[in-house]
């Protein structure tokens, strides 16, 4: 138990530490490659108004995502900051999970209703394809609840096969349904398939490892950690009422927090694609094409962070630093920076016409500085995480008014690529600065046993 194990230690030594994040960057890089592999097979499979519809059907499952990577951050750090018996973890985990597939089922329903009016918006001809991309997203963040316990728990390896099933399942059920001929509608239920296994799979394996640790669980209670556990069973056992353990205010206010702070990281991820979008749409494809070269770096970073969010959280509570597990993150993420970074200045042009096609090389100039952009936004978002992690909630303002900033900077290079990328890269380093900024702040009145006031060492206890 928790409270037995109040020293919660953190993994000594940098083998280990390379030995779980790790499985976590493979899987990653591995999820973002067979992505790219999807994009590029699709472009083939479908004709050019089927592949810009499908892009607006991804991007509706991106917003509908969004909240999961708060959830995410919110369940460590309430899990990590538990102070009572595993067995109410279990309940807990049972109960956030009911509640979650209520939403679910009830986001569904709103979405059959509103279907048809929002696909027509989007200029398509029929709402299943939508339903099928909101719906998807919806259960990527009810994935994200079991997720969370599967960092909490520190089954790292666990976690990255999971990671790795999702992108496999994208990869078989997008294409298969695309080649079948069925569109874009298909293309889109291949997401939702894929995502409903990973969260099938992410269920069962969440359960089973929290039913290993709380495993004298009193008799009344065996049935919830049995349906927990149970594979499909415990999507069952997500609708049986159960009672709520603790006091959750600070899950909400780590929510809020990661939500905004998550939201303005997509902004800056992003701005500058929406900008030369509207200002120069004949040079967007070409930019989109340096653009997802590029930003692939930050799904890897969000993906390691996955181990070093709940070391951060969990060494805080115990009154420790997590600096060498934030190294340890960094130096994963280094060998994908550097070969993104070797690629966009020396063969810009060459990667980018046998990736994509010679019409996509009018913007090769943008490479670099926004690949250069990109690195400093993914060493940003370990550090963000590990913030989030450690309970910092002031950085959350920087990060929004950076957001604003970034809008404001690529609006300003009026749909020039290399231009737009540079003020993307001025404001990028502008804000990796202050994350360090931040990060040394909030590590010097740490004391070495006692964390300091204001921390999350004693939030979120029930």
């Amino acid at each position: 138990m928790l409270a037995e194990r109040p020293e919660a230690p953190a993994r000594p030594g940098w083998r280990a530490g390379l030995w779980d994040a790790g499985p976590l960057a493979l899987a990653g890089v591995a999820a973002n490659g067979a992505s790219l592999l999807v994009t590029l097979v699709l472009a083939r499979l479908l004709d050019a108004r089927g592949y810009g519809a499908l892009n607006q059907l991804i991007g509706v499952f991106f917003v509908v995502a969004t909240p999961g990577s708060a959830v995410l951050v919110a369940v460590v750090r309430r899990v990590t900051d538990w102070s009572g018996s595993l067995d109410g973890v279990v309940r807990w985990g049972a109960e956030v999970h009911r509640r979650g597939t209520w939403g679910l089922v009830l986001f569904a329903a709103l979405v059959l209703v509103v279907g048809s009016p929002a696909a027509a918006l989007l200029g398509r001809p029929d709402a299943l394809g939508f339903d099928a991309a909101a719906v998807a997203g919806a259960v990527w963040v009810l994935l994200c609840v079991d997720r969370g316990l599967l960092q909490a728990h520190r089954e790292y390896r666990v976690l990255s096969g999971n990671v790795l099933l999702e992108g496999g399942a994208r990869t078989v059920f997008m294409i298969s349904f695309g080649a079948a001929g069925l569109g874009v509608t298909g293309v889109a239920a291949g997401v939702l398939v894929a995502e409903l296994c990973t969260a099938a799979h992410a269920r069962y394996v969440a359960g089973r490892a929290w039913r290993s640790e709380g495993g004298a669980v009193a008799g009344r209670d065996r049935l919830t950690t049995a349906a927990l556990a149970a594979g499909p069973r415990s999507w069952l056992g997500a609708w049986r009422r159960a009672r709520p353990y603790g006091r959750d205010g600070a899950v909400r206010r780590d929510l809020v927090a990661a939500v905004v702070a998550l939201a303005a990281v997509a902004v800056l991820q992003n701005a500058d694609v929406i900008v030369i979008g509207r200002e120069a749409p004949r040079g967007a494809g070409a930019y989109a094409a340096v653009s997802v070269s590029s930003k692939a770096l930050v799904f890897v970073a969000i993906a390691v962070a996955g181990y070093l969010l709940p070391e951060a959280a969990i060494s805080w509570r115990a009154g420790r630093h997590a600096l060498r597990q934030l190294v340890v993150t960094l130096s994963v993420l280094a060998a994908p920076a550097l070969a993104l970074v070797a690629v966009a200045a020396a063969a810009p042009r060459l990667f980018l016409s046998a990736a994509f096609s010679s019409r996509y090389v009018s913007a090769a100039g943008a490479f670099l500085p926004l690949a250069l952009a990109m690195v400093c936004l993914s060493v940003t978002v370990v550090v963000t995480m590990y913030l989030l992690g450690v309970g910092d909630r002031p950085f959350v303002v920087v990060l929004v008014g950076a957001a604003a900033l970034a809008a404001v900077a690529v609006g300003l290079a009026n749909g020039a690529p290399r231009a737009t990328a540079t003020a993307d890269l001025g404001v990028q380093g502008f804000l990796l600065c202050a994350a360090v900024g931040e990060l040394v702040r909030v590590h010097r009145p740490r004391l070495p046993c006692s964390p300091p006031s204001g921390s999350a060492g004693g939030a979120g206890a029930p």
